[in-house]
């Protein structure tokens, strides 16, 4: 993982760089506003270190530069220590704050926990951009959208949500515990009529003859599966990725 480091003390960068290599971290250093700017522009970096104070450009006005097209993990590192200075960098996006003077295993565990939070989301932000696709109904959970043949269906989220989880795995049956502990992320108490009231719904909006369903089909004596409907140029073509 690449980190740039942008600090005009050289003490402080020299101690930093040498302590966050031996952690196994790449460092790229700048040591003005400029030389950040162009950097940050010629790299690919996991974490962005910066100093405030810095000649040429200022920490706020590179870190509005790096915000105009990034959302990387933003450390602030200053000798401010008012409220006021915390507040308008944490509003220009910074994501964390560290005051001067600190402990490099402080600066360590704030990056650690930084890029952790930031690698979380972006796999859950792409997990969100999938697309399923099971003949001609499509999924799409970045949107949550339902089209059928091209034609929007307009769904609730409890509807949504089931019709996800069958279409993400169209071979298995679901019982109506599953399908409540995974939907309503609950326990599940007996109560089979509230997942079959969402199902009876689901199938009034997507099937041609809800009382002859092909869609969401049911697995008597277990529960529900998403119908052998045909998929997209093979029976197990994969499923698309949103663009």
């Amino acid at each position: 993982m690449n980190i740039l480091l942008v600090e005009d003390d050289p003490e402080i960068s020299g101690m930093l760089e040498t302590f966050l290599t031996t952690e196994n971290f790449e460092v790229t250093t700048a040591f003005d506003g400029e030389s950040a700017c162009e950097k940050f522009r010629e790299g690919e970096y996991s974490l962005v270190l910066l100093d405030l104070m810095i000649p040429k450009k200022s920490g706020m006005e590179v870190m509005r530069t790096i915000r105009e097209k990034s959302t990387i993990p933003i450390i602030i590192m200053s000798a401010k220590d008012t409220d006021s200075d915390k507040t308008l960098g944490l509003g220009l996006g910074a994501d964390d704050y560290i005051t001067k003077p600190f402990s490099v295993t402080e600066v360590l565990a704030r990056i650690k926990a930084n890029i952790r939070r930031s690698t979380q989301y972006a796999a859950q932000e792409r997990e969100e951009k999938v697309v399923l696709e099971r003949g001609g109904l499509i999924l799409d959970a970045q949107e949550y959208s339902v089209t059928k043949n091209g034609r929007k269906i307009e769904l609730t989220a409890r509807e949504f949500e089931i019709l996800k989880l069958l279409m993400e795995n169209p071979r298995k049956v679901y019982t109506k515990e599953q399908i409540y502990a995974q939907v309503w992320k609950d326990a599940y108490l007996g109560d089979e009529n509230a997942v079959n009231v969402q199902i009876s719904r689901l199938r009034n909006k997507l099937e041609d003859t809800p009382r002859d369903p092909q869609i969401i089909v049911t697995v008597w004596g277990i529960g529900y599966k998403l119908g052998d409907i045909a998929q997209p140029n093979s029976e197990n073509a994969p499923e698309r990725k949103a663009k």
